[in-house]
């Protein structure tokens, strides 16, 4: 799809009704500083959802790449979305794969991407992930590995399932978790990281109050537990708040403060604006017209962190995706200063803008980032500890390595409201279905007014 303006909106597109999840035209249409994905359903009417909100604008943050498919060996049947494996359309490569280990939770959340808990499906033992993870490293290459659930510290063999999968080649493998067994079971963190963990993504919503509407209880002290376990197995951590209207955007600022105090383990904060899609509040209803609870938008996420940093970050500190579309997220890296600042890194990065006149393949972008990622997300490796820098050259060392460096990054998921197919068939982060195939991150876990499931749980099998 093009990028550029068409006379009164921002481009077409293809989107989903909502309620049925049948695929309509759709356009991006201006509304003073609100941008808003538009389509009509024959049968359940008009949506004019709003997908970007203030500044920058919209058209100034776009970042054109030629895309560069992946070999998916999928074939297209009833078009995208409901071809995924990666069906022909598909224009990026696996930047990030994720694995689900389980649909077990020891938490619970009203909200959960996953609605884990809900149906306990059997869990492929450590030798069938082995096999699946051979296959995925054959299909997709050196990508990152995400291994997630449900919560996958519930497993008993999670040691060995990581061993595994570096065994099947992957380089950097993370563990996407709540931290609760991180922080609780002493010398947990240190065997994991003894059988090749590299980096921990840690669900961290801010406060107490802010974990008791998103998590059903107040959990900041065992999140605190879970980091100080990871410092000492020498895993480096990513802070990952979900972002809810009126719950925890106002703490975007106070939760940069915390990590930054927590360096050099955390590495860094990704943000993600909460998407109405799996559990959440009031889809029990059935009614298929409401949202209901969601986040902010793209730009309202990077205006309100900058004002809210006290002076610490600016906008143009930021950049749109090298990989992943341009409107589904964007970036910094930054050096931490001994008085507290933040100093922003050109170069490097995952989102550099590329040379004047130059149009990089989605390729490209998908192995650099790959490559920022393994090295920003792990513990700073090689790296003498504060009390060992004795000269000037020594800091200049220590600043110029990674134990310093901090990212700053907020993916904007899509739902169901909100769903773009251009987006869609640029994403990077793919889920490995049961069945093998891939599957882009926001498809996977798409939900319908009304609770049904485009894919999860029904790969394979998708009724229009």
């Amino acid at each position: 799809m093009p990028e550029e303006s068409c006379g009164g909106h921002l481009g077409d597109t293809q989107s989903l009704c909502p309620v049925c999840l049948k695929r309509l035209p759709a356009r991006r249409v201006p509304d003073g500083d609100t941008v808003r994905l538009t389509r009509t359903c024959p049968e359940h009417g008009e949506f004019r959802e709003p997908v970007w909100v203030g500044e920058p604008a919209m058209k100034s943050w776009r970042r054109p790449k030629r895309p560069s498919p992946p070999n998916p060996g999928g074939a297209a049947g009833k078009g995208c979305p409901y071809d995924c494996g990666l069906c022909p359309q598909h224009a990026q490569h696996t930047c990030t794969a994720l694995v689900e280990l389980t649909a077990r939770c020891d938490l619970g959340c009203p909200v959960c991407f996953a609605s884990s808990g809900e149906t306990l499906s059997p869990e492929p033992d450590a030798d069938e992930l082995g096999r699946r993870f051979r296959e995925l490293r054959t299909r997709a290459g050196s990508c990152n590995l995400q291994l997630s659930g449900g919560e996958p510290t519930v497993r008993a063999d999670l040691e060995d399932i990581v061993r595994v999968a570096v065994k099947a080649g992957f380089a950097f493998v993370q563990l996407n978790t709540n931290g609760l067994r991180l922080g609780r079971e002493e010398g947990f963190a240190e065997r994991l990281a003894g059988a090749g963990l590299s980096s921990v993504f840690l669900q961290f919503d801010g406060s107490d109050a802010a974990c008791a509407a998103l998590r059903g209880r107040p959990l900041l002290a065992e999140k605190m537990a879970a980091v100080k376990a990871c410092e000492k197995a020498g895993l480096g951590v990513v802070l990952v708040p979900t972002l809810a209207r009126g719950i925890n955007d106002d703490e975007c600022g106070d939760i940069l403060r915390l990590a930054l105090s927590l360096g050099p383990t955390v590495r860094g904060v990704h943000f993600q604006p909460m998407a109405a899609f799996g559990r959440h509040p009031g889809q029990e209803t059935g009614q298929g017209l409401e949202r209901g609870l969601h986040g902010p938008t793209l730009p309202e996420v990077l205006t309100s962190l900058v004002s809210q940093s006290g002076g610490l970050l600016k906008i143009s500190d930021f950049h749109p995706p090298g990989c992943e579309h341009s409107l589904c997220s964007f970036s910094g890296t930054f050096l931490r200063q001994d008085d507290g600042g933040l100093s922003p890194v050109s170069g490097g990065g995952c989102c550099d803008p590329a040379p004047t006149g130059l149009i990089p393949t989605a390729l490209e972008g998908a192995l650099k980032s790959r490559a920022f990622t393994a090295r920003q997300w792990s513990a700073p490796a090689n790296n003498p500890a504060p009390g060992a820098l004795v000269d000037d050259f020594d800091r200049f060392l220590a600043q110029s390595g990674t134990r310093n460096r901090f990212s700053i990054s907020c993916m904007a998921f899509q739902d169901a409201w909100t769903i773009d197919l251009e987006r869609a068939q640029g994403c990077c982060i793919h889920v490995l279905a049961p069945d093998g195939a891939l599957v882009p991150f926001c498809l996977y876990n798409l939900t319908s007014a009304t609770g049904r499931t485009l894919h999860r749980g029904n790969h394979g099998s998708v009724v229009l």
